[in-house]
């Protein structure tokens, strides 16, 4: 005889940080068809060619990543949850990546024609680096340990996004494509609950290992941030080569990963810090939205869910 099915109960938490957590991304759900990007099309047309081909590569690397942590990622680490409402935060997360994939192409068949949207996915599915990073974490996610898992996801999303969001939030900085920018932001702060809230559950797993086995982890986990970082080098080159901007998206992803291993508990590898960090992005990242009504178009924030500005104290749980 099957054993009984267990109905989920929210008034039985084991977890406060999964309510807390489900109670953050209701509270910020937004879709991209609230966003006017239409808006930033003078924007974009004032542009050069070179310029308007790093914007749609960017989101067309962005894409792809969202599409596997939506199609993959959330998917294996369902497999191994401690709470029933672990696996109801972590559906919550899989839709919004989704959500988030999706948006790019609000903004591709905004801003692009059909033969440019072609030409940037043809890219996209064959860029030797691109490929790579996307293959590398997919293949963690098949075959790894679930805590292996957990640290693949937190590098992809705290870490390996930041190449693409560099170049939204360099021209919100400069108050070019606002709208676009303002999906990004949206996004982000998605972002710094998913890769905060899978980086508690790995740390609970983490603590329950033998120090030996910790030491283990720890060197594999390191051994991942050089290997993507070092792959993370050419795609960066790929994408902004038509740029002057390489050296600093590099300083952008160096202090990102940082961010990522302190999500895992774990220190910082580099050196770079957010005062090493373009300035004009930084505040690209920190500045608020516009408040307006959620069921118009007007503006182009949310007062569901305002974007907020960020600090260190969102890479962590107390």
């Amino acid at each position: 005889m099957a054993e009984n099915y267990i109905a989920i109960n929210w008034n039985a938490i084991e977890d406060q940080i999964d309510k807390a957590t489900w109670e953050k991304l209701t509270e910020q759900f937004w879709l991209d068809t609230r966003i006017p990007v239409s808006n930033d099309l003078d924007d974009w047309r004032s542009l050069t060619k070179d310029e308007q081909w790093v914007v749609g590569h960017v989101f067309g690397g962005l894409t792809l990543l969202d599409t596997l942590q939506s199609q993959d990622g959330m998917r294996s680490l369902m497999d191994n949850i401690r709470t029933q409402q672990e696996r109801a935060v972590l559906n919550n997360i899989q839709f919004m990546e989704s959500v988030h994939a999706k948006s790019y192409s609000t903004i591709f068949s905004t801003l692009n024609t059909p033969s440019e949207i072609d030409e940037i996915f043809d890219w996209t599915n064959s860029n030797e680096h691109l490929q790579y990073k996307a293959n590398r974490i997919n293949d963690i996610y098949q075959t790894g340990s679930p805590l292996e898992k957990k640290i693949a996801s937190v590098f992809l999303e705290t870490f390996l996004f930041y190449s693409g969001f560099f170049t939204p939030l360099y021209y919100l900085g400069n108050n070019k494509l606002t709208n676009v920018a303002e999906i990004i932001k949206l996004i982000i702060r998605d972002e710094s609950v998913h890769g905060t809230y899978i980086g508690y559950k790995f740390q609970l797993g983490f603590n329950e290992l033998p120090q030996d086995e910790q030491d283990k982890l720890k060197d594999w986990m390191y051994d991942l941030v050089y290997d993507l970082y070092s792959n993370e080098e050419g795609y960066t080159n790929d994408l902004y080569a038509k740029t002057d901007w390489t050296e600093e998206v590099l300083t952008f992803l160096r202090y990102n990963a940082n961010k990522a291993l302190m999500n895992l508990g774990q220190d910082p590898l580099f050196p770079d810090t957010a005062a090493d960090v373009n300035p004009i992005v930084m505040n690209g990242i920190s500045t608020s939205t516009a408040n307006h009504d959620f069921f118009s178009q007007v503006g182009n924030g949310y007062r569901l869910g305002e974007v907020e500005a960020m600090s260190d104290d969102d890479y962590k749980f107390d």
